[in-house]
């Protein structure tokens, strides 16, 4: 059975056959000459190659600063590079010969650099492009002068401030102007491969050949590396239904197409049901001089600019990022912005001049990391499968090149986030590519002191240093759910240095000390700024128990691959934390641990993390959680206490304590909030509870993980998922069935409680792994393969 390494690369995609990161390319950078070296810009690349005995492929190593979109004979072959910082700079292989014939053959590129507009994770140098032939018959098509290049006057960015038009923080792209009237629109025809470079085309400027990391004498600064991660997915999905129109009549309005009379102003809103993430393309005719405007947005608002129901569209209007075009007059012309959006509501609005405007078609061109559904979860409570269905939508929006926390607002890859991001993916798809990408982005964010970047690739430096102790549970997560211990190996050199650092802050009474930067826990109403209560000199009770938990999963990586002696270090400073805990913090008459040692404040956030980690000793642990678990506001009084509630995001933490405490039969009436989301129309996960900024926040989206680990009760017994166990936790259903990736096979699982009171259960174990079952405190052995118990 193949996995997810041996995957098939999309049309056109081809595995390196040479490793040119090892070597310095014989291929140039190439730029447009005269041009801005870090203005905006987008610029048109391409070559004529005279091909006759075509070979069996014809395989080239493609890179470009911002971003460039490969063409060959006019047909997208695919885009890049992926993001990453410049010492890692990504480059894309792919094999042009389905796209080529006998006889010319134009190799195009486009090519953009948005400058200082463009999204905060988006690092760059200057504006440049790359071709390396991968043998010596595809070299011809190396980057060089002979390649011609033409900067692109018709593509453009708008000078709106999304962060002011929206008044949250934005740090997504930029709005794009595409003007028609000075657009080349032949720019990629044999007919424009045959103009004179004295019009728009000039002889490329060479930068310096390409180099790898290992290479030193090239002038250029990016150090190339390949791409370990496929294309991107890349298809197209309907275009929504037009929900609202407004100075145009409906008999002219057929889907998204429609007609605008001269001197008109009219506009078309179209719900695509669900939120999305894509590339929207518009073919339009005639209307010179109109101005047509596309906006996206999560959702509509409200006069209060409030959003409410998803699912309403009376009494409100679209508010969001958007995107200009300016049509020239001609016919068939196709608009589409360089950069993919994210929407559930699109808004075309069109002001004509003296020629009407017919918009033919608006095409959807959906793209995020190609993940594969390689998990299931149905039972008896059909809600279940739509808290399901709209967590694997969250999770596959919020994953592109990197995972990110929202593809609308930020497009970041944050440490908190993306932990969870990782652990959905090993459980739905066992694809741990965009994992390990997340895993080394980080390690490579480490500034001098030891500290990671809290998000990373970021070219505005942000440092959040309990999201280094969360990297560090990232690592330990890929080691007991995945069997690659070399990678783990490659980054414990990295937790060393992290946890140095943390080591260094540890107080002599054992608690975390004051930490530079942003010590960010969570979201919570009274968490100023997601930072816990402390004392004056930094003491945290959740801080120090993260602390506890990076230092204990780094002694088991140490013990089993690495240093004992390292490993007996971290256990002797997790114990030191943990007696400081309870002397300092434990309040025998509130019976919670409080969030600092004045013991004047109590949080779900520090209870939950000191039961998971058996800072609260074991015949206390449900107790507490009782205690702790029983508020439902953002703020609420337990007796003559204040308690903290932990958000969405947090609650993940909170299931490790339910597991931890034998309470996991209570998970799902923890879902409640994920029910009420969808009663307010969500198709995606929230970042927070009303009113929410973001609709899609991929850290609300772990209950798929914990359907397939709380509830049908897969999960590795032993590090490198090297052992099975399966403990369900059916609380009131009555029939559950569900399937999780194993490097062997999958794991299959099925629950049928019957009407006496036992429970039938049919279990398939891959072959070669032992596998065990626990029921109401009895432990069953599992054979291989296929297997029906009788469970009292």
């Amino acid at each position: 059975m193949c996995g997810p390494e041996l995957a098939a690369r999309g049309p056109g995609q081809a595995t390196a056959h040479r490793d040119w990161a090892r070597e310095r390319w014989a291929a140039q950078w190439i730029a447009c000459p005269e041009a801005p070296q870090r203005d905006a810009g987008v610029f048109h690349f391409r070559k004529t190659l005279d091909l006759t005995d075509l070979p069996k492929e014809f395989v080239v190593h493609v890179s470009g600063d911002n971003r460039f979109i490969l063409f060959v004979n006019g047909t997208r072959v695919g885009e890049g590079p992926a993001n990453s910082d410049l010492s890692h700079w990504k480059y894309e292989t792919f094999d042009l010969r389905p796209f080529l014939h006998n006889g010319k053959n134009v190799i195009g590129a486009t090519v953009w650099n948005f400058g200082t507009q463009a999204p905060v994770a988006q690092m760059t140098s200057r504006s440049g492009f790359i071709l390396q032939g991968d043998a010596q018959a595809e070299q011809i098509a190396n980057t060089d002068d002979s390649w011609q290049v033409e900067s692109e006057s018709g593509h453009g960015v708008l000078a709106a401030n999304f962060g002011s038009v929206l008044q949250a923080y934005y740090a997504g792209p930029p709005g794009e102007i595409i003007d028609g009237r000075h657009y080349h629109w032949d720019w990629n025809s044999a007919t424009a491969a045959s103009e004179a470079v004295a019009t728009r085309w000039r002889r490329a400027m060479t930068l310096g050949s390409g180099a790898a990391r290992e290479t030193s004498d090239s002038p250029t600064i990016w150090m190339l590396e390949p791409d370990p991660l496929p294309q991107m997915e890349y298809r197209e999905v309907p275009a929504g239904v037009a929900v609202a129109s407004s100075g145009l009549d409906s008999r002219d309005l057929q889907g998204s197409s429609f007609r605008i009379a001269p001197r008109t102003k009219a506009s078309v809103l179209l719900d695509a049901g669900a939120l999305t993430t894509a590339r929207p393309e518009i073919i339009c005719s005639g209307g010179a001089e109109a101005r047509v405007r596309l906006t996206y947005a999560e959702a509509l608002v409200d006069k209060q600019g409030k959003k409410g129901n998803r699912n309403e569209t009376q009494g409100r209007h679209i508010l969001g990022v958007f995107d200009e075009l300016i049509p020239d007059g001609g016919k068939h012309r196709y608009f589409m912005p360089l950069i993919w959006r994210t929407w559930r509501y699109l808004q075309i609005d069109v002001t004509t001049g003296d020629q009407p405007l017919e918009v033919e078609k608006l095409h959807v061109w959906f793209t995020a990391y190609p993940f594969r559904e390689e998990a299931r979860f149905a039972s008896s409570d059909p809600e279940l499968a739509k808290i399901w269905e709209v967590g694997w939508r969250t999770a596959r929006l919020c994953a592109h090149e990197t995972y990110m926390d929202t593809p609308y607002w930020e497009r970041l890859q944050y440490v908190g986030d993306t932990r969870i991001q990782a652990l959905i993916s090993y459980a739905m798809s066992g694809d741990d590519r965009l994992a390990r990408q997340a895993i080394d982005a980080i390690d490579s964010s480490r500034i001098p002191d030891g500290i990671t970047a809290s998000r990373y690739p970021s070219r505005l430096p942000q440092f959040i240093p309990t999201f280094s102790l969360l990297w560090v549970g990232m690592v330990h997560d890929f080691f007991i759910y995945r069997d690659n211990a070399e990678f783990v190996r490659e980054h414990m050199p990295g937790t060393r240095v992290v946890l140095d650092w943390f080591l260094r802050h540890q107080r002599a009474d054992g608690l975390v000390g004051k930490l530079p930067w942003w010590p960010f826990v969570d979201w919570t109403e009274d968490f100023q700024g997601g930072v816990p209560p402390q004392d004056a000199d930094g003491g945290s009770a959740s801080i120090t128990l993260e602390f506890i938990e990076a230092l204990r999963d780094a002694a088991g990586l140490e013990q089993r691959l690495g240093d004992p002696e390292r490993a007996h270090l971290y256990s002797d400073r997790a114990d030191k934390a943990t007696g400081a805990l309870r002397k300092l913090c434990w309040d025998e008459k509130a019976g919670l641990i409080a969030d600092t040692p004045a013991r004047s404040h109590f949080s779900q956030q520090a209870n939950a993390l000191a039961v998971w980690l058996d800072v609260i000793p074991r015949e206390k642990q449900r107790d507490v959680l009782a205690r702790a678990l029983a508020v439902h506001s953002a703020l609420t009084k337990t007796g003559d206490l204040a308690l903290s509630q932990a958000s969405y995001y947090f609650r993940f933490y909170v299931t490790r304590a339910l597991e931890h405490a034998g309470m996991a039969d209570a998970y799902l009436s923890t879902l409640q909030p994920w029910r009420d989301m969808l009663k307010m129309g969500l198709t995606t996960w929230a970042e927070t509870p009303e009113p929410t900024r973001s609709d899609s926040h991929a850290w609300s989206a772990h209950p798929n993980f914990d359907l397939l680990r709380m509830v049908a009760g897969i999960r590795p017994g032993a590090p490198q998922f090297s052992e099975i166990v399966i403990e369900p936790h059916l609380g009131n259903l009555h029939s559950v069935s569900a399937a999780v990736p194993h490097p062997k096979g999958p794991i299959e699982v099925s629950y049928s409680v019957e009407l006496g009171g036992g429970t039938s259960a049919k279990i398939c174990v891959p072959e070669g792994v032992p596998a065990r079952l626990i029921w109401k405190g009895r432990t069953y052995i599992l054979r291989s393969g296929e297997q029906t118990l009788e469970l009292p």
